[in-house]
């Protein structure tokens, strides 16, 4: 079944005029991104060669997805919106709130009734605002994405920073914040900074142990985790032509851990057959139609030096499977180089599980190179030496895999099969012994490995690799293993080594469903109530935040000089904190618990200005709040890599900072505090970021002249009594400087719709 068609059928319709009038108008061959960039500006935003990186330009994006946890914020904040449906298709996934704790079953029913709550008040909201809602065990909700609502040539937002995974489908589909859901959902332009653009020519052939997964662990190790911020990476060549369309989701899946705005690859045959396994075969024909216009002009990858600003090329037919890890998904390391550089850095070796699937990895193809190992262990009297579980993607995934016999074969091996979720991948992992903070190994096929973030362990150093890698990882239990030369000694005493997986790109008898977990919304959502109980310790109606006072901001605290990395993961932990996405004020009790305080690298252990003690970050700055003191947050490097979570920013502006300082930002999070009206500010010069003292008062000035590409200035009051003044800068335009002033971009939205 296609979704939406109407809609699909309208963008084909109008895509070819408007990428010709913009060719016309630069004059010059188009890459994919641009084509797409163009077909969806905003019917107010003017045709203009816009600058890379600089410019900020409003869209028209064609639909929204959310998932359960962030979804809670942004229909909340949609609510206030006053709109009585939605303006653009939108969708609701439950998959965050469910954990992996024993099996899929036994987890899907704990969890439907510990968040009844919260899936009722999604499931209502969803059913009164023309929202597709797709109940808990439906699956993840990049995989359900990709199976009903992508389409090549298509611009989609989601509220979840793996959104990107749709660019196997040939979208540009981006990652945002809950306020940016909520602008279009309400019917407004979605504003983002042209991006730059990024070509990866990809030539050869995947072969042997090689998986697409290996070809975003190379990238990721050579562009690291920033190397992508600001730009869309566009994938091409005979490499790309010859892939899967699920292996090109799982590249531009984790194009997230490189900071890039979105990755994607031109329509293509693998496209095709794909719509068409998925019943979505009119929409394959609609593309076919205007195939020319969902890739690059040919010039373009004919030259792409001249079209790209960063051009890398990979030899797929060359390349070697990778793992990367631990604590970054950049530091890439190739399988046949694993056992020295473990060795050199004192990694413990012996894997104490593997995990495979998550919205990275659990297509159809990948479980079946997976299970084709997982046969191997008893065909060569093998043993699984490792614990090893599996994460289907989506309920239609785990129906066909089953039908399949592809289950019964994890289960005789000893195999645990997971719920249709994030489990594992997101912190939702109640992995026994976790809290013994023991020094272990995992090797899992997810896309993120920060410090704690599968089961809340510091101590656990994960491991990023292909499901077919990780299943073989698990299968020898050690880390130093490399299937690809290394044997491995069977029951009987003998050497045996494993074949190279193999398996299907799609399956042979087509893909197949019971109860795929749809709920349509109401025809007249009218009369639907949505309830939200006060007394409630998951769900809290917002208020709106105060506009901006009008003044400089004089006297602030410093809340946190954060040292080093400082993810979405420390600022706002997901794990057991995802039970208050809804409720404003108690999830603030998690913010900034785990970033490392530089005066005394300590987590969630900060100097109270006043009363000289030393305690909890989000208690700390309650007391400032309460005494009517502002603060601000310091940091490092790319402040805020990972996650698209909101909360993020919501937590600070809620309990009263009123400024982040960085060295430099990710990007989706500096959109985030925007958002919010909060100040995102970066040093002029990163030294400066040393003259911050624990006990200073800080003034902001320059804020009554508040105007783009003009810098602010900090003025900090040490407890010596010496001043110092450093320059900082900001990237706010106008439309943005009115979300600081007043006090959000939501209290704006509020009254543009109003006006309607």
């Amino acid at each position: 079944m296609a979704f939406d068609i109407e809609m699909i059928k309208k963008v084909y319709a109008n895509l070819p005029a408007k990428v010709d009038a913009a060719r016309k108008a630069l004059g010059r061959p188009l890459t994919l991104a641009e084509k797409i960039l163009f077909a969806h500006l905003h019917s107010d935003q003017q045709l203009s060669n816009f600058e890379r990186g600089k410019s900020y330009v409003d869209f028209a994006p064609d639909r929204v997805a959310m998932q359960d946890a962030t979804a809670q914020m942004a229909l909340l904040q949609f609510m206030q919106a006053g709109r009585p449906k939605v303006a653009v298709p939108s969708s609701v996934h439950c998959d965050h709130l469910i954990t992996a704790r024993v099996e899929a079953k036994q987890d899907l029913q704990v969890a439907t009734t510990e968040s009844k709550e919260v899936f009722d008040f999604l499931s209502s909201v969803s059913n009164k605002y023309g929202i597709d809602f797709w109940k808990p065990g439906a699956g993840i909700i990049h995989q359900v994405v990709l199976e009903n609502y992508a389409f090549p040539g298509g611009m989609m937002i989601g509220t979840d920073s793996h959104t990107v995974n749709a660019g196997g489908l040939g979208m540009v589909a981006i990652g945002v914040g809950g306020a940016d859901a909520c602008d279009v959902m309400a019917g407004l332009p979605w504003e983002l900074k042209w991006p730059k653009l990024i070509g990866v020519k990809l030539t050869g052939k995947l072969n042997g142990w090689t998986a697409p997964k290996d070809v975003i662990l190379k990238v990721a190790g050579i562009l690291t985790v920033k190397g992508g911020t600001g730009a869309i990476v566009e994938y091409f060549g005979e490499g790309a032509t010859n892939m899967s369309c699920t292996g090109k989701g799982t590249i531009c899946n984790m194009g997230a851990e490189i900071g890039a705005t979105t990755s994607t690859f031109a329509y293509d045959e693998s496209m095709s057959r794909y719509l068409k396994a998925t019943g979505r075969e009119e929409v394959a024909a609609l593309a076919d139609g205007i195939k020319n216009y969902l890739t690059a002009d040919a010039e373009v990858y004919q030259s792409p030096e001249k079209y790209f600003d960063q051009l890398i090329e990979i030899n797929l037919s060359e390349l070697e499977p990778h793992l990367n890890g631990p604590f970054t998904p950049d530091l890439a390391t190739p399988i046949s180089k694993m056992k020295e550089v473990a060795v050199a850095n004192g990694w413990p070796t012996k894997i104490e599980v593997g995990l495979i699937g998550s919205c990275t990895n659990s297509s159809y193809e990948d479980i079946s190179r997976a299970v084709s190992l997982a046969k191997q262990v008893q065909d060569k009297g093998l043993t699984l030496k490792s614990e090893f579980t599996i994460t289907p993607g989506s309920e239609q995934v785990r129906f066909t895999i089953e039908r399949d016999g592809f289950l019964d074969t994890f289960n005789q091996i000893g195999a645990k099969v997971f719920a249709n979720a994030c489990g594992p991948c997101i912190g939702m992992w109640d992995r026994v012994g976790a809290d013994k903070k023991e020094k272990n190994t995992i090797v899992h096929s997810f896309n993120r490995n920060f410090a704690k973030r599968a089961d809340g362990n510091p101590n656990t150093y994960a491991f990023v690799g292909s499901p077919e890698l990780v299943t073989a990882m698990a299968i020898a239990g050690d880390l130093t293993f490399n299937p690809l030369t290394d044997t491995l000694t069977n029951d009987k005493g003998e050497k045996v080594k494993l074949d190279a997986p193999n398996g299907e790109e799609l399956p042979a008898k087509g893909f197949s469903v019971d109860d795929p977990g749809y709920q349509a919304p109401a025809a007249d959502g009218s009369g639907v109530q949505v309830v939200v109980d006060p007394a409630s310790k998951r769900l809290q109606l917002l208020e709106p935040f105060p506009a901006w006072e009008g003044t400089d901001l004089k006297g602030l605290k410093l809340l946190i000089k954060a040292k080093g990395k400082c993810t979405t993961d420390h600022i706002s932990m997901a794990g057991p904190w995802l039970k208050f996405r809804g409720h404003l004020d108690n999830i603030s009790n998690n913010m900034l618990i785990g970033a490392i305080n530089y005066f005394n690298d300590k987590a969630d252990s900060i100097k109270n200005e006043l009363t000289g003690e030393y305690g909890p970050v989000p208690a700390t700055q309650r007391a400032y709040k309460a005494a009517g003191i502002g603060s601000i947050v310091v940091g490092d490097e790319n402040y805020g890599e990972g996650s698209s979570r909101e909360h993020a920013a919501m937590e600070p502006r809620h309990l009263g900072v009123r400024a982040i300082l960085v060295k430099s930002f990710a990007r989706i999070h500096e959109t985030n505090l925007k958002k919010q009206g909060m100040l995102a500010l970066t040093f002029n010069d990163k030294n400066d970021y040393d003259k911050i003292q624990e006990d200073d008062t800080i003034d902001i000035e320059g804020l009554t002249s508040f105007a783009p590409g003009q810098p602010l200035t900090i003025v900090l009051h040490h407890k010596d009594g010496s001043v110092d003044k450093i320059s900082v800068n900001h990237t706010y335009n106008q439309q943005q400087i009115e979300w600081f002033k007043a006090g959000g971009a939501l209290n704006i939205i509020r009254k543009q719709v109003a006006a309607k």
